[in-house]
């Protein structure tokens, strides 16, 4: 489907329009959950999750059937200013891995039954570096958005995205500072693996494009704009477009989750369908999602993008879908106790 802006604003409206919780489906999922053949609240988490994927889809008694699993990839011009461990040719090189099967990401989405596709923006047009501009036109940032709204399965019933793009942990972090405060320190972290005067130089290019584009916490989508990537904007634009098919999404690291905290920002509300699918090793990753309410479904000390926690997590979201709606209840069973 094309998406349905073609402006900012345009995306802005799409956003305050976004759909509701199946509060009745949910109560009867819930209703359900209470007379399976196992003791109440046994399942811990897992039935919470049950539910809450239940009144998104507005079905008592869900399958997944069709994950997704969306890899965007971007480039970006402050990697000029030697943020990154790995040079940017980097990324067109790992697409090309993706697309042969080959990477970390590939291996899980297969292991759980989920699609894949990747889809590169642009990457022989980095952004602007940050620090001598903002890093997107106004155009810029409405195609990245709308890539990735086209590129949801509408057929799918979960969705991961994920990144790649040397230097976006340095675009992340800022993101993340202009969105909710605080010192260039507090949001970055080492990456790719930088050294001590790589975090060092890392933390005062985050602070000089902080200090350039001033105050963006009145529109994060400018603050978007200005400060991100091209997957970041994508992955925004599909997480949105997700909401609209009611499709739940995991959220992966802490550049998935930078992306995500602008739909937030912009509209209360706005990431209830998505779920944290892990914790990173990125030092500010839980802080964000503190900020965001979201409780990680796994802590494996991961740090490699790509969608790899969420893809992960698809597992234990497949699991707590099946046990609920595949377990009968204590009647069908014959089971005396119910």
């Amino acid at each position: 489907m094309q998406a349905p802006f073609t402006t900012i604003t345009g995306f802005h409206a799409v956003l305050q329009a976004l759909p509701g919780f199946d509060a009745a489906a949910a109560d009867a999922a819930r209703a359900r959950n209470a007379q399976l053949t196992k003791p109440p609240g046994a399942l811990g988490r897992l039935e919470d999750l049950a539910i809450w994927y239940a009144g998104w889809r507005g079905d008592p008694r869900p399958r997944i059937n069709r994950p997704q699993v969306l890899v965007f990839a971007g480039n970006h011009g402050v990697t000029a200013q030697g943020v990154s461990a790995f040079p940017a040719e980097v990324t067109a090189q790992m697409v090309a891995n993706f697309k042969a099967g080959g990477a970390a990401i590939n291996q899980l989405a297969q292991a759980f039954g989920a699609t894949m596709a990747v889809v590169a923006l642009d990457l022989d047009t980095p952004t602007r570096d940050f620090t001598a501009g903002a890093a997107m036109t106004e155009d810029d940032l409405v195609a990245a958005l709308a890539a990735g709204w086209e590129a949801v399965d509408p057929q799918a019933d979960l969705l991961v995205t994920g990144e790649m793009g040397i230097g976006n942990t340095t675009v992340a972090a800022a993101l993340a500072c202009a969105l909710f405060g605080g010192g260039a320190g507090d949001w970055t972290g080492r990456g790719t693996g930088v050294s001590d005067e790589g975090l060092a130089l890392k933390t005062r290019v985050v602070a000089a494009g902080l200090a350039l584009h001033g105050d963006l916490t009145g529109d994060p989508l400018e603050a978007l704009r200005c400060l991100g990537g091209r997957e970041l904007a994508a992955m925004a634009g599909a997480i949105a477009r997700a909401r609209v098919l009611r499709v739940p999404v995991i959220l992966d690291g802490f550049i998935c989750t930078a992306a995500a905290a602008v739909l937030e920002c912009a509209e209360e509300g706005a990431l209830g369908h998505c779920v944290a699918g892990h914790v990173s090793a990125e030092g500010a990753h839980g802080a964000l999602l503190a900020r965001l309410g979201k409780k990680p479904l796994l802590d494996l000390g991961l740090r490699l993008g790509e969608g790899s926690g969420a893809a992960l997590a698809i597992a234990v979201m497949q699991g707590a879908v099946a046990c609920h709606s595949g377990m009968v209840t204590f009647e069908e069973a014959g089971v005396s106790g119910g």
